[in-house]
């Protein structure tokens, strides 16, 4: 996180910001520091990474790919991760190769994908050439063939899930390309947390979930789908849950299925951070003024005057619509709709009792005969 991204996030913050608000985190690294943030602001969050990053398998490999790049004495290369680049100076450091990689790369035109990658260069003591116009690798190729490719070799530091697409691109403009992969991507050896997740997307009982990088989402897809939720999920998703993603690399597949994901103008983690709390104070709170007084729905927490309560997801996923139709009649077929494990009319009767015990003083719902039910306006 930058200096100016805290400055903001120290500006905007209000430690009951996120009360009542329950949100999803899927990453793997840093997670603490977008957990923290989360709850200082009173946010409750569920913390499921759908995959970590782990150090290259075989050392012995990322050395042979080093000791390549190093011989080839490339014309460019493509940094694409700050965390990537630390981790590929320190194996070279622990293989002894450490000072003829930075020899080499001296030499070469060093192109970055971002500012942390750009940070991780200079701290090699190395200085970059210039940053992709819109921090992905493809725009990072972009610019290699812009410059022309043709005849120069052109090393890649591979950033745990390789585009073979864009690596494809360079070769196809008669360049060489050379591959480095100091990390990769890896599923979770427990499940079990992942599909908590799911369950708890596909109840509506999460107001926002985070993703910082694309393979995470579709780790998280593929959990979904071996669970036969797939559908449900992104359902789930096109409605109570909010989809955030850092970048628009990251939120490719959330679009790709047809879900709205939101998006913060500068791709860095504090700028997610405020999105997400700007994003559900203004677009997530449901009020209503009524007999009772003034209601405030924040997420799982009911306000009504100087009382409070804390719902469950199904009297929620009732409350939410009652309060959607702003004192309107909504039948019991209407109200099935907005929570389908309501299978009958009997069920629905069952739930809005629940749902009457669950709120902070009686008289809120009320029963109109033969129609349905309505908040007490």
């Amino acid at each position: 996180m930058t200096d100016s991204d805290a400055d903001a996030l120290v500006r905007a913050f209000r430690p009951d910001q996120l009360r009542g608000f329950r949100i999803g985190v899927t990453s793997d690294r840093r997670s603490e520091d977008l957990i923290a943030a989360f709850e200082r602001r009173g946010a409750d969050v569920l913390h499921a990474p759908a995959i970590r990053i782990a150090a290259a398998d075989d050392d012995a490999e990322l050395t042979a790919d080093t000791l390549a790049i190093i011989a080839a004495r490339p014309d460019v290369l493509l940094a694409t991760t700050s965390y990537g680049v630390r981790r590929w100076f320190e194996a070279a450091d622990a293989a002894g190769i450490g000072h003829e990689l930075s020899e080499t790369l001296a030499h070469t035109r060093i192109l970055v994908r971002g500012p942390k990658a750009r940070g991780a260069v200079r701290a090699a003591g190395l200085d970059d050439s210039g940053m992709s116009d819109e921090e992905t690798t493809k725009s990072l190729v972009d610019h290699v063939l812009r410059d022309g490719a043709e005849g120069k070799t052109v090393a890649v530091q591979l950033h745990g899930f390789t585009d073979e697409g864009q690596l494809q691109r360079l070769r196809d403009s008669a360049a060489t390309v050379l591959t480095v992969a100091p990390y990769r991507w890896s599923l979770p050896a427990d499940s079990s947390r992942v599909l908590r997740l799911v369950d708890a997307i596909c109840a509506g009982s999460l107001d926002a979930v985070t993703f910082t990088s694309a393979p995470a989402v579709e780790a998280l897809f593929s959990a979904a789908d071996g669970a036969g939720r797939l559908d449900a999920l992104q359902t789930a998703f096109m409605g109570p849950v909010v989809a955030a993603a850092v970048g628009h690399v990251t939120a490719a597949p959330l679009v790709a299925s047809g879900i709205e994901a939101i998006i913060p103008p500068r791709y860095r983690m504090g700028a997610l951070i405020r999105l997400v709390c700007e994003h559900l104070e203004e677009h997530r709170i449901q009020r209503l003024s009524t007999r009772h007084g003034d209601i405030e729905l924040r997420g799982r927490l009911v306000r009504i005057g100087d009382s409070e309560a804390v719902l469950a997801p199904l009297s929620l996923a009732l409350f939410r619509a009652l309060l959607s139709a702003e004192g309107a009649v909504l039948s019991r077929a209407e109200l099935m709709a907005a929570q389908p494990d309501m299978q009958d009319d009997h069920a629905t009767d069952v739930a809005i009792s629940r749902l009457r015990q669950s709120l902070p003083m009686p008289g809120i719902v009320s029963t109109v005969i033969k129609r349905g039910y309505r908040i007490a306006v």
